[in-house]
């Protein structure tokens, strides 16, 4: 799988639009439950009113709301945005900490968010899982019967090599997203099917019949 990915996507990269890292931050935040596309949608308007911590925080949530209205769950994200700029002035001077366990103390940010600003941003060895990364790694046999996205974290962490998790995020990603997809997945145009489980058993399933 790595080889692979390794010659066909050796720059994969996340395809939020962000200039800084509290503004990937911000994006990552907004892309909870909501796609990339209608996140990039958004910041442009977000990022110049409030192109930083200090910026967002002195604004209203009715504000921030106004800016991001049109994303999943605009309420709750914009009470959160306001938080963590606010947090983000008060405790560590507007500045995104370099800590997962840091980044998890600002309102709204939970692991996942923390892992992907710590892998995209700081180059960390941590493996961000949303839902591409937990349905691509049981379907193509990374892992048996993962209960819960740190489960699925753990192993993948624990199995590439670290120097490759941050970049090994994107490729499962991207792969789940275009190929790999939640129903009816492209297995005839991937080129890992071979060392797939789930094309594997598919395969094995046809020939039995």
């Amino acid at each position: 799988m790595i080889a692979f990915f390794e010659k066909e996507m050796p720059q994969a990269q996340s395809e939020l639009h962000y200039g800084n890292t509290f503004q990937l931050l911000v994006a990552v935040m907004l892309s909870a439950q909501c796609t990339d596309k209608r996140v990039n949608m958004v910041t442009p308007a977000l990022f110049a009113a409030y192109p930083d911590a200090e910026a967002l925080a002195s604004a209203s949530i009715d504000e921030i709301y106004g800016y991001i209205k049109s994303v999943s769950y605009p309420n709750s994200k914009s009470r959160h945005l306001k938080g963590m700029a606010e947090k983000l002035v008060a405790d560590f001077g507007g500045k995104v900490p370099e800590s997962v366990e840091q980044m998890q103390t600002l309102p709204g940010v939970g692991r996942k968010t923390a892992n992907v600003v710590a892998a995209v941003e700081f180059n960390q060895s941590v493996m961000p899982v949303d839902t591409h990364v937990f349905r691509v790694s049981e379907r193509i046999g990374l892992t048996t019967g993962s209960k819960s996205p740190l489960q699925t974290e753990l192993v993948l962490e624990k199995h590439i090599p670290p120097a490759k998790i941050p970049v090994a995020h994107h490729w499962l990603i991207l792969h789940g997203r275009y190929v790999c997809t939640a129903r009816a997945p492209h297995c005839e145009e991937c080129g890992i099917k071979d060392i797939c489980r789930y094309f594997g058993t598919k395969t094995k399933m046809k020939t039995e019949k």
